[in-house]
C-alpha cells in the first residue's frame, strides 16, 4: 500500500549549474601547457592509456569540446544543493509525470558522475512518453556522490564513505524531501550505498535494484586493495579460466591498490594535471565498459569529456579517490543481525562483461543463487544481460530500466 498522498510542491528552490569563466579559463592554459611523457612503445596500451591516444582526447577537450553546451543540456534538469548533517549535497530531479510517482534515489560509484544516469531519468519518470504505464512514474532524485562533483568540498568530512552516504541519503529523502517512503538503485559502490539503505532502512523502502550482489562487507579486512584478498590463484583450473581470471584482476588491481593505500599522494598529481586526471579516468572508461577496447562505442569524446570536466571543475578527483580508502579505514559494521543482511525487496541486474571466471551468462543467475552471496539479498527479480558492462544504466539504458521497473510492479 502506498504511503505517499500524490503529488505536492517541491520543498526547495532550484540553482541551474554554472561553472565560472575563470576555471575554465584555468583549464585551458593547463592543457595547453601539458609535458607529454616519453611513451615509446605503448601504441598497444601495454603499460597503459597510449599517448597518441590520449593527446588526441585532449586536443579535443582544447580546440572541440563546448562545456557550455553541455551545462545547458544538464541544466534541462533540475538541481539543488543542500547541506544534509553538514555535507554538502548536490542533486539532479526529473519530476514524475503520472498520478502518483514513487520517490526514486539512484547512487553512481567510481568513477561515475551523476551525469551517468541522464540516459535514464527521463523514461523512468515519464514512462508513459515512452510506452509505458504512467502508473509506474518515479519522481526521480541523483544525487552527486559526496566528495564527487558538486557535492563538494568536504572539509570536516575526510571519513566519509558508502555507509555513511546512506546515512545522508535516508535523512535528504525522508527529512530533507518529506518522503515517508522511498524506492533506491545503484550500480558499483552506489549499489552497496543502495545495500546499506535495504539493510539499515528497510521499512522505510518499497525495494532496492542494484547492479551487482556484493557483500556490504566487501571492503573490510587488511588485504581488501587486492582483489584476490592476497589468495594465490588456485591450481588445477582450465586455462581459460585462469586466464579470465587473470584478466579480471589486471582489469581492477591497479585502481584498488592506488586508491585504497595511497590515495592523497594519487590526488597531488591528478589534480593538477587535467591530462593526468583524464587518463586515469579514460582507463577505467575504456577497460570497464563492454567498448571491445574501443571506448568511443559506448562514450563519445564529448561524453567522456563531459564526466571528465564534473570532476575538474570540482576539483574533487582527490576525495572521490579517498571514498575507497575509507570504506576500508572506517569498516562496515551490521545494524542488525537478522538475514538476509539486506531485508528490502531487491533486484538485480547482471552484465556478462562481469561474469565471473568460467561462468557463461545462461549460467549467471544460478551461479550467484548458489554463492555465498545470494543470502544477504531478499532478491525478488534477478537478471542477466549479454551485452553491457560496469555502467550499466548508461551502457544499456533500456534494459535497466525495464529490470527496475520490474523489481518495484507490485510494491508501491
Amino acid at each position: 500500500m502506498s504511503h505517499r498522498t500524490g503529488p505536492r510542491p517541491f520543498p526547495l528552490k532550484p540553482t541551474p549549474i554554472h561553472v565560472p569563466d575563470d576555471v575554465l579559463t584555468d583549464l585551458r592554459r593547463r592543457l595547453d601547457l601539458t609535458r607529454w611523457p616519453d611513451d615509446a612503445g605503448n601504441r598497444d596500451g601495454f603499460y597503459g592509456v597510449d599517448r597518441v591516444r590520449l593527446r588526441e582526447l585532449v586536443d579535443h577537450w582544447r580546440t572541440g569540446y563546448d562545456w557550455r553546451r553541455a551545462e545547458a543540456a544538464i541544466n534541462a534538469y533540475e538541481h539543488y544543493r543542500v547541506e544534509v548533517d553538514g555535507v554538502p549535497v548536490h542533486f539532479m530531479r526529473r519530476p514524475g509525470a503520472g498520478p502518483d510517482p514513487t520517490p526514486l534515489i539512484l547512487t553512481h560509484g567510481w568513477p561515475w558522475t551523476f551525469w551517468h544516469w541522464s540516459k535514464v531519468v527521463d523514461p523512468l519518470a515519464d514512462p508513459g512518453a515512452y510506452g509505458g504505464d504512467p502508473a509506474e512514474a518515479f519522481d526521480v532524485i541523483v544525487p552527486s556522490f559526496p566528495g564527487f562533483g558538486f557535492s563538494t568540498p568536504l572539509p570536516d568530512h575526510p571519513d566519509m564513505n558508502f555507509w555513511k552516504v546512506a546515512d545522508l541519503w535516508h535523512t535528504l529523502m525522508t527529512r530533507t524531501l518529506g518522503h515517508a517512503k522511498y524506492a533506491a538503485a545503484g550500480c558499483d559502490v552506489g549499489a552497496l550505498v543502495t545495500a546499506q539503505l535495504g539493510h539499515k532502512y528497510a521499512d522505510e523502502l518499497y525495494g532496492i535494484h542494484i547492479g551487482s550482489g556484493l557483500k556490504l562487507s566487501l571492503f573490510n579486512g587488511d588485504r581488501a586493495w587486492d582483489i584476490s584478498g592476497g589468495r594465490p590463484l588456485p591450481e588445477g583450473v582450465p586455462a581459460e579460466v585462469r586466464d579470465r581470471m587473470v584478466t579480471l584482476e589486471k582489469r581492477f588491481a591497479v585502481h584498488l591498490a592506488a586508491h585504497m593505500l595511497a590515495p592523497s599522494t594519487l590526488a597531488h598529481g591528478l589534480s593538477d594535471s587535467p591530462a593526468g586526471m583524464l587518463a586515469w579516468l579514460l582507463e577505467r572508461w575504456t577497460k570497464w565498459s563492454d567498448s571491445g577496447g574501443d571506448v568511443e562505442t559506448v562514450f563519445s569524446k564529448d561524453d567522456l569529456l563531459t564526466h571528465a570536466m564534473i570532476f575538474w571543475v570540482t576539483n574533487s578527483i582527490g576525495t572521490s579517490i579517498r571514498t575507497y580508502a575509507n570504506n576500508n579505514r572506517y569498516p562496515w559494521t551490521p545494524s542488525h543481525d537478522r538475514w538476509p543482511v539486506v531485508e528490502a525487496p531487491t533486484g538485480i541486474t547482471f552484465v556478462a562483461y562481469e561474469n565471473p571466471p568460467g561462468v557463461t551468462t545462461d549460467q549467471r543467475v544460478r551461479h550467484f543463487l548458489d554463492s555465498d552471496r545470494a543470502d544477504w539479498y531478499h532478491h525478488v527479480n534477478l537478471t542477466v544481460h549479454d551485452h553491457g558492462g560496469h555502467f550499466i544504466p548508461w551502457e544499456i539504458p533500456d534494459a535497466w530500466t525495464t529490470d527496475l521497473r520490474r523489481t518495484f510492479r507490485t510494491r508501491r
